[in-house]
């Protein structure tokens, strides 16, 4: 899918994983929840980091993009270390190490640590990163029109003011994770899940995603996961445009509803 579908479905996400956690009896307080949700939107933008051609590549300026070369030669050289004889050979490092759940797994566990061990300037730097995603996802036509500086600067202001509101008593730096040492901790939960998204988001188009890498399917090791042939379709289609996206919107907007307990 594209930037904008890979962000809506990221929030969209964790708005369904608010409704979820309501439903069990572990509610999110409403900063978590639209926090949550802006981090997993500029999460889902992130596994294209492989790809010089992604909107991540260039959200950071010359950083995103050597982030990107290196990125796309860990995940080929990765792609080469571990395919079996029936795995093609590659060219380039896209839709390998980054579209998959081992990938979403360590980078939200990472983040976790980073904002338990960190302290604040981590959850900051988190909240910056992912706050400038989310613009350069959910508003990429206001984005594209402006400059890289104005979408730094809201992203950081952004993030200096929803960490002010989370730090308030009760309003989810200690959400789910309540023991002394272990605010933040659920940050990595939105990036994981936005992580996620994007990689069923691609495992739907006609490519595949290789997501449950590097469990052998059909004696491949790196195998593009995905519904039938027929049941796919190209990335920026009608489908995605016409369909999915104004999906995303009615879930993300009902489950937010189920999660702050205004549906029933």
């Amino acid at each position: 899918m594209m930037g904008p579908a890979h962000s809506l479905s990221g929030a969209a996400a964790w708005m369904g994983a608010g409704a979820v956690a309501a439903g069990v009896g572990h509610p999110m307080p409403w900063p978590t929840l639209v926090v949550g949700a802006l981090i997993s939107s500029g999460a889902a933008l992130a596994p294209d980091l492989d790809h010089h051609a992604a909107t991540i590549s260039h959200s950071f300026g010359p950083l995103s993009k050597a982030a990107c070369k290196i990125i796309d030669a860990i995940a080929h050289a990765t792609y080469n270390a571990t395919r079996g004889r029936h795995d093609p050979r590659r060219t380039g490092g896209h839709r390998t190490l980054t579209h998959t759940a081992v990938w979403a797994a360590l980078i939200g566990t990472g983040c976790s640590a980073a904002a338990v061990y960190g302290g604040r300037w981590a959850v900051l730097a988190i909240l910056f990163v992912h706050m400038v995603l989310a613009v350069e996802g959910l508003l990429w036509r206001a984005a594209r029109a402006s400059s890289h500086v104005i979408v730094w600067l809201l992203g950081a202001f952004s993030a200096w003011v929803l960490a002010e509101v989370l730090d308030d008593p009760g309003n989810g730096k200690a959400w789910l994770f309540t023991q002394p040492g272990q605010h933040y901790m659920w940050i990595g939960l939105p990036i994981i899940l936005g992580a996620l998204v994007h990689c069923v988001g691609d495992a739907i188009t006609v490519s595949g995603c290789p997501i449950l890498w590097p469990i052998p399917i059909a004696r491949k090791r790196w195998y593009p996961l995905g519904p039938p042939k027929f049941m796919r379709f190209r990335a920026g289609s009608w489908v995605e445009l016409k369909v999915l996206t104004p999906a995303f919107f009615i879930i993300g907007g009902a489950s937010a509803l189920g999660a702050l307990g205004i549906l029933g």
